[in-house]
């Protein structure tokens, strides 16, 4: 009955499962353990505490490959922001000779080498439309699309957890703009952004100063474009290091002596200190401190890589907000008229939990866990998140422990007193003849 993927066909499971209809028209497949939706980072650290712990999954990808927001939604000169101590999966740590910001690349080599090392096979290309709790069997039931070259198939997984690893970011946030259907310049996201190459010579408007704005507006200029940054309201800037060290690995150290509002005293103080007052070239800083402002509403601080020289040296010309789009132009909210080749939106990303979970308590209507880090992690009925603490992989790393443990220990009590319930029913057997 069951095959190599620790699941069955349900054709032989009580009808009140699945109707005559669905099981003609679907695939039915009951999984021995959690399903996990989504292969990037989180779903591949929860796949592996579950292999440690001998617990079997399936792992569901709507994409072809692990990690797609990293493989197929950046740009070519994108390192990590943070050292990689603070990137790293859980029990295995990055190779000795990687420099302490990989690059892109080489994080995708990194996880690739960390399926490999723990035998994670996702079930690619499988597209989850539905996943809804049966209150009544107390089983999640997840419907997905399976599709092979030209060929779809619809299939229903059964399971009694449900680990949600699609994050933050599984959707483009791509915001409307009056007149920008007749901008007649090319519009694309930063998602889709690769390299400055193609913009050589050419005037480029970035809308966004997070992150992404920064370093795409610092990789056209390094490319002898001329790119304008929309900065629509305020951002911290700080730089990645201090005296050679890095911003965050301080702020985390710093975190264990004194509260949170004096260490964000003292890193604005630095950044004050290293990079200057960055208000007066237009980018204003938040009232909140940026360590109480991530905790908050998770709004990450830029971390300078050489775009604020860029700015100084007005290389990258910082413009507020958009009024509206026209053929080749666009008109900002002080009246100044830009003449345009193209627009890179640099707005981010969102959550797509909303879009197929049919579930209220746990998650908000953003597709965010109501329950704040470090209680994030955990709903009823066998409900799981990863990935979702805004605290980056870190903080996902954390949540995929707390997960696969506490998967571990149901799975082992079910199993055990399903082992017993079998056991008796057998001396029953004997004793009864």
């Amino acid at each position: 009955m069951y095959n190599n993927n620790n699941s069955f066909n349900l054709s032989n499971m009580p009808q009140s499962f699945i109707t005559n209809d669905e099981f003609l028209s679907n695939r039915c497949i009951w999984v021995n353990g959690p399903v996990i939706v989504g292969a990037g980072p989180s779903g591949l650290a929860v796949a592996a505490g579950l292999k440690n712990q001998g617990v079997p999954f399936i792992i569901l990808e709507r994409t072809n490959c692990i990690a797609s927001l990293w493989q197929n939604r950046t740009y070519d000169r994108l390192k990590l922001h943070l050292p990689k101590q603070f990137c790293q999966l859980p029990n295995f740590p990055f190779p000795e000779d990687f420099p302490e910001y990989p690059t892109k690349y080489q994080f995708i080599t990194y996880l690739e080498s960390y399926a490999k090392q723990f035998d994670i096979n996702p079930r690619f290309n499988e597209t989850v439309q539905s996943a809804k709790y049966d209150e009544t069997f107390g089983f999640w039931r997840i419907k997905t699309i399976s599709s092979s070259d030209s060929s779809f198939c619809e299939v229903e997984y059964i399971c009694r957890w449900l680990v949600v690893a699609t994050g933050e970011n599984a959707e483009k946030i791509e915001p409307e703009f009056e007149g920008l259907q007749h901008f007649e310049g090319n519009v694309m996201h930063a998602g889709d952004y690769k390299s400055g190459a193609s913009y050589r010579g050419k005037r480029v408007l970035v809308v966004g100063c997070g992150n992404s704005g920064m370093e795409v507006s610092l990789d056209l200029c390094n490319h002898n474009s001329k790119p304008s940054m929309v900065v629509r309201s305020s951002v911290h800037v700080l730089p990645r290091e201090v005296l050679g060290k890095s911003t965050f690995q301080l702020a985390v150290l710093m975190m264990k002596y004194f509260p949170l509002w004096l260490v964000d005293k003292i890193l604005l103080i630095l950044a004050r200190l290293i990079l200057g007052n960055v208000e007066k070239y237009g980018l204003k800083r938040p009232p909140t401190g940026p360590i109480e402002l991530k905790n908050n509403e998770g709004k990450t601080p830029v971390l300078d890589i050489g775009a604020l020289q860029k700015i100084r040296s007005g290389d990258i010309k910082v413009v507020p907000g958009i009024k509206k789009f026209s053929p080749g132009k666009v008109e900002l909210v002080n009246g100044q008229v830009l003449e345009i080749d193209s627009v890179v939106l640099a707005t981010g990303y969102r959550s797509n939990v909303p879009s197929w979970l049919k579930e209220n308590e746990f998650f908000s209507e953003n597709g965010i866990p109501k329950n704040p880090f470090p209680n994030g992690w955990k709903g009823k009925g066998g409900l799981y998140a990863v990935g979702f603490t805004k605290r980056g992989l870190s903080g996902a790393s954390l949540d995929a422990m707390s997960v696969a443990l506490d998967i571990a220990k149901s799975w082992k009590e079910e199993t055990k007193q399903k082992k017993k319930s079998i056991a008796s029913r057998h001396r029953r057997c004997i004793s009864h003849f």
